[in-house]
């Protein structure tokens, strides 16, 4: 029996052909880029203080440290020092040997830059580690034994906290021969009986119409979304959303807080860290958001999860 091919709602494809990829290639030395801006690093960490409240902690990229009505969780857990033959191109918000113990990681996708095995063996604890539909059998073939694999619109609840697959539009793939073999999308947090503000961790995604039924669907109060990997647009406009497409995005969910990820780890197309802010900042103000919404996060620096603010 043949295995499963994933796809994006309403068939959309990717066009990621060898020809395309090459013309990419070609173009990207044509170009000269910056990469002076380095994401600034936290001088202290407060890992007591971290898990002393509702929190989440930007760790670099997609990778979020989140402390949720009792529960330790981490979102696409990558510590690797470089992606792609390319360093790192600034350091981790919390070095993983400072990390606390782990009950829940959330992983989106298969891409390198969302699992890295080595990162995910390192984590402290035993963790339940939840994936897409069809990722778990390659997770339990390296070692792993807690695995749980939802689709989407699926949801788990562990220690009184829902936790929910949602569709986002991307694709998959780790060798040659599993291309979308697995799932993708992004997560949903919340307390399953009160109050606590709910969190949407987005994923990897190109703009689609899911934002907006996910927002009618949750509502959620914080929304982590990517803003990098953009350039050039012809190529990965259909997987990775804009810096303006992100704020349309949060606008689709109706979020009350936006935090942006994906940017400022590493060099995976050809936008800048200052590049993807700039255009951050100069939308939002476009826009006349309010600015008390857009919270910017340096590496390591913890957010509060509130109820009313």
């Amino acid at each position: 029996m043949p295995k499963k091919l994933y796809e994006n709602l309403d068939g959309v494809a990717l066009n990621n052909s060898i020809k395309r990829l090459q013309q990419w290639r070609k173009e990207r030395r044509t170009k000269q880029k910056d990469l002076s801006y380095i994401i600034p690093q936290m001088d202290h960490l407060d890992i007591e203080g971290i898990l002393s409240q509702n929190s989440m902690t930007w760790i670099g990229h997609a990778t979020f440290l989140l402390r949720y009505c009792g529960l330790t969780l981490v979102t696409d857990p990558v510590w690797a020092k470089s992606m792609a033959f390319k360093k790192r191109l600034a350091e981790p918000g919390i070095p993983i040997e400072l990390m606390p113990s782990v009950d829940v990681v959330l992983i989106s996708h298969g891409h390198y830059d969302h699992l890295d095995f080595p990162s995910l063996r390192a984590l402290k604890g035993d963790p339940l580690i939840i994936v897409p539909e069809g990722l778990k059998a390659k997770l339990l073939r390296k070692g792993f034994r807690k695995v749980e694999e939802l689709s989407w619109w699926q949801s788990i609840t562990v220690a009184g906290v829902q936790i929910d697959f949602v569709p986002t539009q991307h694709w998959t793939r780790r060798t040659l021969r599993d291309t979308n073999r697995s799932h993708w999308g992004g997560w949903v947090i919340q307390e399953e009986k009160g109050s606590a503000p709910s969190i949407y961790f987005a994923g990897d995604s190109g703009y689609f119409r899911g934002f907006k039924e996910i927002g009618q669907r949750y509502n959620p109060d914080y929304v982590l979304m990517p803003i990098g990997a953009y350039e050039p647009e012809w190529f990965m406009s259909k997987q990775h959303v804009t810096p303006e497409e992100a704020i349309q995005a949060f606008l689709d969910s109706g979020g009350k807080h936006f935090i942006p990820m994906h940017y400022g780890a590493f060099f995976l197309a050809d936008d800048t860290p200052k590049e993807a802010l700039d255009r951050l900042y100069a939308e939002w103000e476009r826009r006349q958001l309010d600015t008390a919404a857009l919270n910017i996060l340096i590496h390591g620096e913890m957010l509060r999860v509130e109820n009313g603010k």
